[in-house]
């Protein structure tokens, strides 16, 4: 039997078991997929290689592509990897947020500049595919230090934060609001920046973050995370046992979601 994990910190919220486990069923693959809390992420490679594969999430994806033995185009571009497979010992990475990501806003597709609250290895994975849409882009992080993975880009404090800009599309990929009700930045520079947006999205899925709130409060369209986590399992699944059947892979993993 193969077996697969999810591996992060914290991690007991995680819904990828259900989703996996449910498409492994209907495909009759002998697999089960499991979660890890891992507190070192310096022992990520070792825990990894007791798994057949695993999907990465936070605060480990940008090990998960330093660790790796090989990395396609997406990884390293981007700095970070959501998906790693053993084969024979070695470790290959890919990174399937951003195309789940791209998915997950397909609804707006309208959207000509971005803000990216956060600049972890989520906000990698988003700056690449938005700047293969063509999306103008800021980013902004609480401190400084990360900036210097975004060297090709726009960065800047979120004190900093130009109000007088347009941003189409406001995003958060910080964990502000999964475990608290907390925002990403303060309260005043998101109203200010709402009122010249369309759209906000959060990566966060399964709750309305204080974040959407706000946004819907100053008649956005919102959206959570739950599509990206979607399709990037499908994605994931695709990789891990050579399935290529999206439509029925994505309808096992959201009956998994919302039907049990």
């Amino acid at each position: 039997m193969r077996i697969f994990s999810v591996i992060g910190n914290p991690i007991v919220h995680s819904k990828s078991p259900r989703m996996h486990n449910n498409a492994i069923a209907l495909f009759n693959e002998n697999a089960v997929y499991t979660r890890y809390l891992l507190q070192d992420g310096k022992n990520l490679k070792k825990i990894l290689l007791s798994f057949d594969g695993a999907n990465i999430t936070i605060p480990f994806k940008e090990i998960a592509c330093e660790i790796a033995d090989f990395k396609d185009e997406s990884v390293i571009k981007i700095g970070s990897a959501n998906t790693l497979v053993v084969k024979n010992g070695l470790v290959y990475a890919y990174n399937t947020d951003y195309l789940g990501f791209l998915k997950a806003i397909e609804k707006f597709i309208n959207a000509k500049s971005a803000l990216i609250l956060g600049a972890g290895g989520t906000a990698k994975a988003l700056v690449y595919a938005l700047e293969n849409k063509n999306i103008e882009l800021l980013v902004a992080n609480r401190s400084s230090y990360r900036f210097k993975d975004f060297f090709n880009y726009e960065c800047c404090l979120y004190e900093n934060i130009p109000l007088h800009r347009q941003f189409d599309l406001v995003i958060n990929t910080t964990s502000a609001g999964l475990n608290d009700e907390n925002l990403p930045c303060s309260k005043f520079i998101l109203e200010n920046i709402f009122k010249k947006s369309s759209f906000a999205f959060d990566v966060i899925y399964g709750k309305e973050t204080p974040f959407l709130k706000l946004a819907k409060e100053n008649n956005l369209q919102v959206k959570d995370g739950t599509d990206m986590l979607l399709w990037q399992g499908v994605y994931a699944f695709e990789i891990f046992f050579n399935q290529h059947d999206q439509e029925k892979i994505y309808k096992a993993m959201y009956e998994a979601l919302y039907m049990y």
